[in-house]
């Protein structure tokens, strides 16, 4: 991680869970992460306990609503402004709702997509953008999916939201082959974990907290920390190895039976 050391990184969706986790440790890497949420408040406590700790890097605390690619352009702008641009996109924010297929609400299908899929590839299109203006050529774009990209969970709730994450994995491939073309050593890396305990579910259920907190208990999770680890061992991978999704999908030891790698 000793090239990144200065390094300008985007992280969406900072302020809890696996984006916060990853904002901490690049941080610690001596990086300037600029950590993006719709509310920012944890963000600057998360900021401040870096600060306190003595990491070499810096935390940037910067407000966005992903659902607006306005506020998106705004932030890739003064990212340009007060950092020159972005070297590494973390793309980390998504979400899902109780909405199936069959009777599901069309606003909530809409606003998977945009965040999921849609605030994902404004990111991933801003950020090559900023990279290939400044000739940077080392550049690194993570999207953070899910084993849900990869197959269909036995679930009606879950159904658009892994419609959403396999999106992510064709659209994690499809950069990767035109970033090929390009002729680009830019590299793009696709991490798809199992079940990550974090805020994730008691949102993704939030009428229901016993169900929540029954998603967590029912097996041995990963934590956000993993996933961490994860972003690391790619952003240190030498410049002639390219991770993308087929290696990169991570479960806990008691996922193993539930999920096909």
């Amino acid at each position: 991680m000793e090239r990144w050391k200065g390094r300008v990184a985007l992280v969406t969706g900072a302020s809890v869970g696996i984006g916060a986790a990853v904002a901490r440790a690049l941080v610690q890497h001596g990086m300037k992460v600029v950590g993006c949420a719709r509310n920012v408040d944890k963000i600057e406590k998360l900021a401040a306990e870096c600060q306190s700790a003595g990491y070499s890097g810096t935390l940037i605390p910067y407000k966005c609503d992903l659902c607006n690619e306005e506020e998106i352009l705004s932030m890739f702008s003064a990212i340009k402004t007060l950092h020159q641009g972005v070297d590494v996109c973390i793309n980390n924010a998504g979400l899902a709702h109780n909405e199936p297929l069959l009777s599901g609400r069309t606003d909530g299908w809409r606003n998977m997509i945009d965040v999921n899929i849609l605030a994902l590839a404004i990111c991933t299109r801003e950020a090559y953008q900023s990279m290939k203006e400044r000739h940077v050529d080392d550049g690194h774009i993570i999207n953070i999916n899910s084993m849900g990209g990869h197959r269909m969970v036995p679930s009606a709730d879950e159904h658009f939201y892994c419609a959403t994450k396999y999106a992510v994995t064709a659209v994690t491939e499809g950069l990767r082959q035109e970033l090929r073309e390009a002729k680009t050593h830019i590299r793009a890396t696709c991490i798809s974990p199992g079940i990550v305990e974090t805020e994730f579910a008691f949102r993704h259920h939030n009428s229901d907290p016993e169900r929540a907190a029954a998603v967590y208990e029912s097996i041995k999770c990963l934590k956000a920390e993993d996933i961490a680890g994860a972003v690391t061992y790619v952003l240190s991978a030498p410049a002639h190895v390219q991770a993308i999704q087929d290696v990169d999908e991570f479960v806990s030891s008691s996922d193993l039976e539930k999920c096909s790698v």
